[in-house]
């Protein structure tokens, strides 16, 4: 089960979030989300916990608790919006044409 952790500390690692979610079951997988430009967190992340009941044990003890003083929003991942931004000209956006 995907968990989504969020309102994180730009200076929580992956092995403090390996270790608060490890209390609960066992981590198959933790990625904190990292801006490309900056190479800093976005202040959020994912947890993969292999039994869903860990998972949900996790969601529930994590959420709303504290971690490096802020405090987490936990809850199930849900899947990816498609984010295509709608329709674009095959040209990049830049109109080629000549007069």
């Amino acid at each position: 089960m995907n968990i989504y952790v969020g309102n994180l500390s730009f200076e929580t690692t992956e092995e403090d979030l390996r270790t608060a979610f490890s209390a609960h079951g066992e981590v198959a997988s933790v990625q904190i989300i990292m801006d490309r430009d900056t190479n800093r967190s976005k202040g959020f992340a994912f947890i993969e916990m292999p039994e869903k009941k860990d998972a949900l044990a996790a969601i529930q003890n994590l959420h709303e608790t504290e971690l490096s003083g802020r405090k987490l929003n936990v809850n199930e991942a849900r899947p990816r919006e498609n984010r295509d931004g709608g329709a674009r000209r095959s040209t990049g956006g830049y109109n080629r044409s000549r007069y």
